[in-house]
C-alpha cells in the first residue's frame, strides 16, 4: 500500500450507499484524478462485515481485468476504512435499464459478452462473485461507447468448481434458488444471476419480480415456472441460452465451460488485440489464396476475417480509426460476395457433365477443388494442391456418394426433409437470399444433427456428418457476411446501436 492519505482527496457527491458503506466520487487534490471511494465506518461494521471487507480488499488486489473495477489503493484511519477504485462515469446497468426500459438484443448481447469475459477471468482464479446484479455492474462511457465492469466484491469468495458453501449471500431477487432455500451451493450460483440479469435487460424486470421478500420466497418455494415473454421477440439462440441459465436445479443449469463456449455468446470473436492479429492474418491468407486462384479457400478466409473485423470495428472509439476499419470491412465484404458468386456459378457449370467434358477449367482458371465451399471446420488449414472433390473432402453432389445419402433419406423422413431444406438453402445462398438461406441451414441442421445418434451404417453416418459440417460452415459464412452488411447499412443510415461495445 502507498503512503497516500485520505486527506489527499476531496470527497465530492455521494454515488450510492449500502448496509455499512457509502461510495463517493473523489478528486485527488494535486493530480486532479477522479476516483470512487468506498467509505466503511468501523463502528457500524459487524464482525462478518469486517470479514467481507478484508475479503474484498484481498480479492481486488489480485483481480486485474478490463471488465472488473480496478482497486487503486486502500486506506484506513481511526474511524473508517477506505477503498479507492477507478471511477465509472456512466452509472450502473440498473440505472441504464431504467432509463431505456428494455434493451435491444444486440445491446444485451454485448453487455453479456463483457460480463462473460469478466466471469471467465474470475473462474480462472476460482473466484465466485455471489452478488451479481445490475446495480453492481458499473458502466464507463468514452466517445459514445459503453464498457461494463463488475464491481462490489463484498460477498465474493474463492470457490473451486466442485466446492460448496452454505452461508446465505447475495441479493434475493438475483440470488440462485439453492442459496435462497439455504441449501449448499457452488460457483454455478453466479450463472443463475447472469440469467436473471439478461432477462431483466431484455424484458425490463427480473423473472421473479415481487412486491416483498416474503412473496419472492413463496414463488421460489412453489417453484413457479419462469416464462419467457413473447414480446419483445428474441432470437432462438438467445432464448436457448437464457433458458439454460435459468434452470432451478444447478445440475441442469448450463456449466461455465459450455456458457463460455456458447455460439450465441461468441467470445472467440470479441474485440481485442489478439483477435486483431488473427483478423489481419486471415485477410492476408485470403489475398494470397485469391492470387493463386484458390477461390474457395480465399472466400473462407475472407469470411473468417470478417468475423473478427466486424466486432473490432464496432468497438473502436476513435472516429478516424473506425472509419478506416469500416472501409476495410466494406472492401473485404465486396471481395467475399464476389468470390461467392464466382464459386456458385462455376459449380453450376461443372456439375453439367457435357460442359465438364468440354471445358475442364473456366476462363478464370478456377480449379475443380475450389468449385464448392468446403465441408471442413472453419479453422482447418486448406491444402493448396488439388484434391479429390472439394477442399474439405466432400465429393460433388452428383457422385455415387450423393446416392448413398438419398438411400439413407428413404429410410428416415427427418433426414429426407433436412437434406431437402439444406439443398434449397444452398440455392437461396447462391441467389444471395442470405437471411432465407440461414433460416434454411438452421432448420436443416436441427433435423439432421439428431440423426447422427441413429443406428445407421458407418459410411452413411460419415457422409451425413460431412454434409452437416458443410452446412454448419455455410451458416457461419453467412453470419459473418450479414453482420458486415448490417453494420454497413446501419452506418449508412446514421443509426447507432453500438453504444455498449466490448473494449
Amino acid at each position: 500500500m502507498s503512503e497516500t492519505k485520505i486527506t489527499d482527496y476531496k470527497l465530492l457527491e455521494r454515488l450510492g450507499s449500502g448496509t455499512y458503506a457509502i461510495v463517493y466520487r473523489a478528486m485527488h487534490k494535486t493530480t486532479q484524478e477522479i476516483l470512487a471511494v468506498k467509505v466503511m465506518a468501523k463502528s457500524k461494521a459487524s464482525h462478518s462485515a469486517m470479514d467481507n471487507i478484508i475479503s474484498e480488499i484481498s480479492l481486488l488486489k489480485k483481480l486485474k481485468h478490463r471488465h472488473i473495477v480496478e482497486m487503486r489503493d486502500f486506506l484506513w484511519d481511526d474511524a473508517n476504512i477506505y477503498i479507492l477504485m477507478e471511477y465509472c462515469n456512466a452509472g450502473n446497468l440498473s440505472s441504464y435499464i431504467k432509463q431505456n426500459r428494455t434493451l435491444d438484443e444486440d445491446t444485451c448481447k454485448r453487455f453479456l459478452q463483457q460480463l462473460a469475459l469478466a466471469l471467465r477471468y474470475m473462474r480462472h482464479n476460482d473466484v465466485s462473485h455471489l452478488d451479481l446484479k445490475p446495480a453492481n455492474l458499473l458502466l464507463t462511457k468514452h466517445a459514445g461507447t459503453y464498457t461494463l465492469k463488475v464491481g462490489d466484491f463484498g460477498f465474493a469468495q474463492r470457490l473451486k468448481p466442485y466446492q460448496e458453501n452454505t452461508a446465505v449471500k447475495g441479493s434475493p431477487l438475483y440470488m440462485a434458488p439453492e442459496i435462497l432455500l439455504k441449501t449448499s451451493y457452488g460457483p454455478a450460483a453466479d450463472l443463475w444471476s447472469v440469467g436473471v440479469i439478461l432477462y431483466e435487460c431484455l424484458f425490463g424486470q427480473a423473472p421473479y419480480s415481487s412486491k416483498s421478500l416474503h412473496e419472492l420466497a413463496e414463488r421460489i418455494h412453489r417453484n413457479d415456472p419462469i416464462t419467457i415473454p413473447a414480446r419483445p421477440a428474441i432470437s432462438a439462440e438467445c432464448r436457448q441460452l437464457l433458458t439454460s441459465l435459468l434452470q432451478r436445479d444447478p445440475a441442469q443449469r448450463i456449466t461455465f465451460e459450455k456458457f463460455f463456449d456458447d455460439p450465441y455468446l461468441d467470445l472467440a470473436h470479441v474485440a481485442c488485440s489478439e483477435n486483431l492479429h488473427k483478423a489481419i492474418a486471415l485477410i492476408n491468407r485470403a489475398i494470397e489464396k485469391e492470387q493463386r486462384q484458390e477461390l474457395g479457400a480465399a472466400y473462407r478466409a475472407y469470411c473468417q476475417g470478417l468475423q473478427y473485423f466486424v466486432p473490432i470495428t464496432r468497438a473502436e472509439s476513435d472516429p478516424a480509426k473506425r472509419q478506416l476499419l469500416r472501409q476495410r470491412v466494406l472492401s473485404y465484404l465486396k471481395r467475399a460476395e464476389m468470390l461467392k458468386q464466382q464459386i456458385y456459378a462455376t459449380s453450376q457449370m461443372l456439375d453439367q457433365p457435357h460442359k465438364q467434358q468440354q471445358q475442364p477449367t473456366t476462363s478464370q482458371n478456377i480449379r475443380p477443388s475450389d468449385r464448392q465451399l468446403p465441408s471442413s471446420s472453419a479453422t482447418q488449414e486448406v491444402s493448396s494442391s488439388p484434391s479429390k472433390g472439394t477442399p474439405g473432402g466432400t465429393d460433388p453432389p452428383n457422385t455415387r456418394r450423393e446416392s448413398d445419402l438419398v438411400e439413407l433419406a428413404r429410410e428416415y423422413e427427418n433426414i429426407a426433409r433436412g437434406l431437402q431444406i439444406g439443398r434449397q438453402a444452398d440455392k437461396d445462398a447462391s441467389e444471395n437470399r442470405l437471411d432465407v438461406a440461414l433460416d434454411g441451414y438452421t432448420t436443416a441442421l436441427g433435423l439432421l444433427i439428431p440423426a447422427l445418434h441413429k443406428d445407421i451404417e458407418v459410411e452413411q453416418k460419415r457422409l451425413l456428418r460431412q454434409r452437416i459440417e458443410h452446412w454448419m460452415e455455410e451458416a457461419e459464412h453467412i453470419k459473418s457476411i450479414r453482420s458486415a452488411q448490417i453494420m454497413q447499412e446501419m452506418e449508412s443510415t446514421g443509426t447507432n446501436h453500438y453504444g455498449c461495445i466490448v473494449q
